[in-house]
């Protein structure tokens, strides 16, 4: 257990995997107010849950009265972080990259306030205006490349005989100057992040003694795997995107609602701002009981990322499907004429494929023969793909594979 309650609270949730000298900076965050920050790829136009343990580390960092830096990588995504990757980063424009830090900033604003206490900056602002020949004078010469080859980031790289190149390896001495900027300007005192960052952030700690003697701290998170080994936040669809124009409100909730048994007491306590009492109570159920602690997961994690709007919607939407099974037609849907149906120009394997609950043609077949698809909660014949028995008296068809993938056919004349 932790002096400060910033630290007692990551402690209790499963937040830290490795640390710097975190008894001095529990002694620290006990008297007074610190600033701390974590970077932020720009690769994309959204963030996807693979950030949002970073994410509630900001929250928390700000809930217990210091500063959150969200720092954008505006210019360090120019160069491409070679952290836990098999190659190069494809090279970016620099447009692009604006136009996605703009798209992710309203993410931040639902973990951190940003009109206060805490801040998003942009990385580029200064790094756009090193003087190259200067930066290796003052900063390359402080950082060795014998302690570099060291990093996980880069061993595992060079071990598979993957090519890393210059312009990668410059990567770590530029995040390392990110934390000496931000100390010299802001008082940051703390960097936060994955664990597959920690050799670049003890880089930076590194640096900041060498050039100021001043002492920073580091905390890195544990990567999050779902209980089978397989990545977090990734599924047949591809990423789960946090912003709502990626990835709409019911699919984001039904990605939660639907985690492995052995996942949900520890996201409750990841991803969620629910006490620690609750959940161990929620732990505690078990069989078909651990169905109610999975909607409670995934409303407060909607509620967090997108808004209580948003997650009441979800909420809704889930209980007229599943509990009082009604036709939400706010789910994935597509439209389809009749005739087409009629003339057989349009199957249930089609449909399957047209609604995305299918990873191929071939797959919706084998789970077609293998009684996996229902159509209005009637198992469709397994001997034949038409739909032509299945439409009449009904303008929207519910096809469901298994229990969990819905989508709705509305028929048109």
């Amino acid at each position: 257990m932790y002096k400060s309650d910033f630290l007692n609270e990551l402690y209790i949730r499963g937040f830290i995997y490795q640390s710097s000298d975190i008894e001095n900076l529990d002694s620290i965050m006990k008297k007074q107010s610190i600033t701390g920050y974590i970077g932020f790829d720009s690769t994309s136009d959204s963030l996807h849950v693979g950030s949002l343990t970073q994410l509630m580390l900001l929250h928390w960092l700000e809930y217990y009265g210091h500063k959150s830096i969200a720092l954008m990588g505006g210019g360090t995504t120019l160069v491409g972080d070679p952290s836990g990757k098999d190659k190069s980063r494809q090279i970016m424009l620099k447009k692009q990259i604006n136009q996605n830090i703009k798209k992710i900033e309203s993410t931040f604003k639902n973990f951190i306030d940003v009109n206060n206490k805490s801040k998003i900056i942009n990385n580029y602002n200064w790094l756009s205006k090193i003087n190259y020949i200067d930066f290796l004078r003052d900063t390359g010469k402080k950082i060795t490349i014998n302690k570099m080859l060291t990093f996980e980031s880069v061993k595992s790289r060079l071990d598979r005989e993957q090519p890393l190149t210059f312009l990668e390896f410059n990567y770590m001495l530029l995040q390392a100057y990110d934390y000496l900027y931000l100390n010299e300007n802001f008082d940051c005192i703390l960097q936060m992040g994955g664990s597959d960052q920690w050799g670049n952030i003890i880089s930076g700690i590194d640096l900041i003694k060498k050039t100021n003697n001043k002492n920073a701290f580091a905390i890195t998170s544990p990567l999050i795997n779902n209980s089978d080994g397989t990545k977090m936040g990734k599924t047949e669809k591809g990423a789960v995107w946090l912003d709502g124009n990626k990835l709409n409100d019911y699919d984001f909730f039904q990605f939660w609602r639907n985690v492995h048994d052995n996942d949900v007491t520890r996201f409750l306590k990841l991803f969620t701002k629910l006490n620690i009492k609750e959940i161990n109570k929620l732990s505690k159920l078990k069989s078909n009981e651990i169905n109610e602690a999975k909607k409670i997961l995934a409303y407060e994690v909607t509620k967090m990322c997108r808004g209580i709007k948003s997650a009441n919607k979800a909420l809704e939407i889930s209980k007229n499907i599943f509990d009082k099974n009604i036709i939400d037609e706010r789910i994935n849907s597509i439209e389809i004429k009749i005739n087409k149906i009629k003339s057989n120009n349009f199957n249930i394997i089609d449909a399957l494929s047209s609604l995305n609950l299918v990873k191929s043609r071939s797959d919706a077949k084998r789970i077609i023969k293998s009684n996996g698809v229902k159509i209005n909660d009637t198992l469709i014949d397994k001997e034949s793909f038409s739909l032509i028995k299945y439409y009449k008296n009904n303008d929207k068809l519910k096809i469901s594979v298994g229990k969990k993938k819905i989508g709705i056919l509305k028929l048109s004349k």
